[in-house]
């Protein structure tokens, strides 16, 4: 098992995995983290201050994780992303390999997101998707590969996004389609 650092006040319950596996560098994870039962944290990962977890969260290799993020209950990020400060991805999250998530990001339960256009037909790159500063993601909404949600732009519930999403606006439905942004979701999330 790879070894692991974590700064002052952290909190890792017994039957939580952190450093898992092999690899050449350890974890790092910064001061006041909670990591539940069951969560396992692989090695070469970089965790910010302040990181909380639900219980059974999978966390894989070459992630390095901001400041002030939550991940909830059987969230899985699938490694080699980038998530930024003040983050909650809630239950049942699904962030795939080569994503990138800005800060004071907001990603509802059961919200997938994709990597891979042609799943096991042909050989392509995996492109996760980006999700710009100050995005929101609906519950059960599906992010396809590649595209990117733009700052402070809002996913609706359910929605499709199949094409990206211009910031300061609305997806809404299946295929997605652009709206304006109402009044009520104008400005910031208020993660932070």
């Amino acid at each position: 098992m790879s070894q692991f650092v974590t700064g002052e006040d952290c909190q890792i319950d017994d039957d939580a995995a952190v450093g898992y596996g092999a690899f050449d560098e350890p974890t790092q994870i910064g001061d006041d983290a909670t990591i539940r039962a069951g969560s396992i944290v692989y090695g070469d990962v970089t965790i910010g201050d302040d990181f909380t977890t639900g219980h059974n969260v999978l966390v894989r290799e070459e992630t390095t994780i901001g400041d002030d993020v939550l991940v909830g209950t059987k969230t899985v990020i699938d490694g080699q992303t980038r998530i930024g400060s003040h983050v909650s991805l809630q239950t049942a999250v699904y962030v795939p390999t080569q994503t990138i998530i800005g800060d004071n990001v907001f990603v509802g339960p059961n919200a997938i997101m994709t990597n891979d256009e042609y799943p096991i037909r042909t050989e392509v790159d995996l492109e996760g998707p980006t999700i710009e500063s100050g995005a929101s993601i609906g519950a059960n909404a599906t992010l396809l590969p590649g595209v990117t949600v733009g700052e402070n732009a809002f996913v609706a519930a359910g929605a499709v996004v199949t094409d990206d999403v211009p910031a300061d606006s609305l997806a809404v439905g299946a295929p997605a389609t652009i709206e304006p942004l109402p009044d009520p979701l104008e400005g910031p999330n208020h993660l932070a």
